[in-house]
């Protein structure tokens, strides 16, 4: 059985409920690397964090599922400014991200991590957590 990598996590709780709602679908899936990562996390960035994998011939329509779950994230968030529901998650512009990528490239075996917001694409107001999600989340039961 070949098994691929479709994404990967830095935290232990959302690669479970990732896979709780995958196995509710009926997708056979696992987590990879997931206790190591639990056990010592300063290990993640290491070992690639923990990787959510499934059969080859799963994998595209794992993404798709996955692409949709994420769809369903964003669009649950209103602009605290305007009012739509239109963020995405950036890499933030500006000089520290700058510097981050100058740094990786000189010391290419030494990776840091740039800082990533959420950004409205209406009127570019940024936050590094979605605004109001968890009023705007319907119950599915």
């Amino acid at each position: 059985m070949d098994l691929v990598t479709v994404k990967t996590f830095d935290s232990y709780f959302v690669a479970n409920i990732i896979l709780g709602r995958l196995h509710a679908e009926g997708v056979e899936c696992y987590l990879k690397d997931e206790v190591t990562v639990t056990i010592d996390p300063i290990l993640t960035n290491a070992i690639g964090g923990i990787k959510l994998v499934v059969r080859k011939e799963n994998a595209p329509a794992v993404k798709q599922i996955l692409d949709s779950y994420d769809a369903q994230y964003l669009l649950a968030a209103t602009c605290p400014q305007c009012g739509e529901h239109a963020f995405t998650y950036i890499a933030k512009p500006g000089v520290t991200n700058f510097l981050t990528a100058i740094l990786t490239t000189i010391f290419a075996s030494y990776a840091v991590a740039p800082n990533y917001v959420y950004q409205c694409g209406n009127c570019s107001y940024e936050t590094e957590r979605l605004p109001d999600y968890e009023n705007n989340i319907e119950d599915t039961n």
